[in-house]
């Protein structure tokens, strides 16, 4: 039986989030000013303001100063564009990312409100500046943070991409399609599976890397993956109370030759990366204009 190795990303983030209060820590030394991170929560999902938390707690962790703008539930779009631009014009304010999902009544407009945010601030990489330069491969742009931290394991742990076939299961703008745009650039084969597509398991066969975010509680089990492939889980779910991934974890052991967790793979990644994101635009802003 192959022996599989578990992806962990809490060790990981650690060494990320350490690296990025080295550097802060640094530029204050030398008169800088803190740098600052604004979220907009829109709301009382759950789900949400945990997120909202540990990007918070994170902040706290390697010294950027967090900006919260909450905002009830009914608020209107023009209010919430309204601050954005008023974000944009702070001088303090180095990134800003609106938590989603938004409250039903503004979903349709949710893209707007990203593209309001100043490409310069857009810390979660969403602004369709920064996905045309995604896009055509120029690493001036700002890269989403959960495919920027899937391939910082990738790397990490050693697994080459160039020349793999790669399927990502899931083509969301968030997740999927900026993770193939990621893996092209690195000139790996890339195959999309996405809601409309026949048989998943006709390409997640055949692949050498395995990619899933789709919210769907083990949608991806051991007879969809061949013996040796690397299976990477984004997905994350509650089943009875228990936080689950898109993958059969168990069923993957002595079959993939490495695997994600759920949780404690891709998820403290995607923070870690958050941090790094807004370190970035930070440093761009107070030493290049």
């Amino acid at each position: 039986m192959m022996e599989t190795q578990i992806l962990s990303g809490k060790e990981l983030a650690e060494e990320v989030l350490n690296r990025v209060k080295a550097k802060i820590d640094e530029m204050i030394s030398e008169g800088y000013r803190q740098p600052g991170l604004a979220v907009l929560l829109v709301g009382e999902d759950p789900a949400s303001k945990i997120y909202v938390s540990k990007k918070q707690d994170a902040c706290d962790r390697v010294g950027i100063r967090s900006v919260s703008c909450r905002f009830p539930e009914d608020t209107d779009f023009e209010t919430l564009k309204d601050a954005i631009e008023e974000l944009n014009q702070r001088e303090d304010v180095d990134g800003i990312l609106v938590q989603l999902p938004l409250p039903e009544h503004l979903r349709d407009r949710t893209n707007e409100l990203l593209y309001a945010i100043d490409p310069s601030k857009d810390v979660d990489g969403f602004h369709p500046y920064n996905v045309g330069l995604l896009s055509i491969g120029d690493e001036r742009g700002i890269s989403p943070c959960t495919p920027k931290g899937v391939m910082y394991m990738l790397d990490h742990y050693g697994i080459e991409v160039e020349g793999r076939n790669v399927v990502m299961v899931g083509a969301s703008n968030i997740v999927g399609k900026p993770m193939a745009l990621m893996l092209v650039n690195r000139m790996a084969t890339v195959s999309i599976c996405h809601i409309k597509t026949r048989c998943v398991r006709d390409f997640t066969k055949e692949a050498d890397i395995v990619i899933t975010a789709t919210g769907v509680p083990h949608l991806v089990k051991r007879e969809m993956v061949r013996e040796g492939a690397v299976v990477i889980d984004v997905g994350i779910s509650r089943v009875n109370g228990k936080v689950v991934g898109d993958v059969d974890f168990d069923g993957m052991m002595g079959h993939a030759a490495a695997v994600t967790p759920v949780p404690g793979g891709v998820g403290p990644m995607t923070v870690a990366m958050l941090m790094e994101n807004t370190l970035e635009c930070y440093v761009r802003r107070v030493l290049h204009g």
